[in-house]
């Protein structure tokens, strides 16, 4: 079902002949809530469980599905003047993101959070996108933008980057030190390491600029 939704929502939007609105509105607004409550459920899961420890195992999978289901709604966002709740989840409710990357899944999982964060970090309304402007317009996105963005800087703030592997192997955020038992040189993975950078550094902007207080920004 997961997987069917997903794949519905990348082809409308890749039809430039239906009024692509109109139809994301008619498919999401019914599982507005559904959608919301899946969130909770599947990502407030225990994830440290026996049934994450393979990366082929049928609950990964089914955790792999829902991620290209979020990333397939924050897609979808662009179309909608006014997103659904579904469609601000991820920035709203990012905490149950930062959790599931600091845990203990397998690595692939981790890597596909991580890169779908720097998609929500980049991410712009259609409004922002024609204007060109580097502050963001669109009153929905601001607030999630900034939720987003406190929500970051408060794990970043503690010890969540230390926590974070750099390969699915021996390397780590702040280390190089090889796992035990490891006499691979295998080095750090680039694509995440330069994902998770934006992301704090994207955070950061984003806080400076919307913060009213000198004190806030120190």
């Amino acid at each position: 079902c997961l997987w069917t939704l997903a794949a519905i929502l990348r082809e409308t939007l890749k039809d430039a002949l239906v009024p692509r609105a109109g139809v994301l509105k008619k498919l999401l607004a019914p599982l507005d809530a559904v959608l919301e409550g899946f969130y909770n459920a599947i990502l407030l899961h225990h994830f440290d469980s026996h049934h994450y420890t393979s990366p082929y195992s049928e609950a990964t999978n089914n955790l792999i599905s829902f991620i290209d289901l979020l990333e397939a709604l924050l897609a979808s966002r662009i179309e909608l003047e006014l997103p659904l709740r579904c469609q601000r989840i991820l920035f709203l409710k990012v905490f149950y993101v930062l959790n599931l990357i600091s845990s203990s899944i397998p690595y692939v999982i981790k890597k596909k959070l991580i890169l779908l964060l720097k998609k929500c970090v980049l991410y712009k309304s259609k409004e922002d996108a024609k204007s060109g402007s580097l502050f963001l317009q669109t009153p929905s996105l601001c607030e999630d933008m900034l939720a987003l963005s406190n929500a970051v800087l408060q794990v970043v703030n503690l010890t969540w980057l230390n926590q974070i592997p750099l390969s699915g192997k021996s390397s780590y955020f702040g280390s190089s030190e090889a796992a035990p038992g490891d006499d691979s040189q295998g080095g750090s993975d680039q694509t995440v390491l330069r994902a998770l950078s934006l992301v704090v550094l994207k955070a950061l902007e984003f806080k400076i600029h919307n913060s009213a207080a000198e004190a806030e920004i120190k």
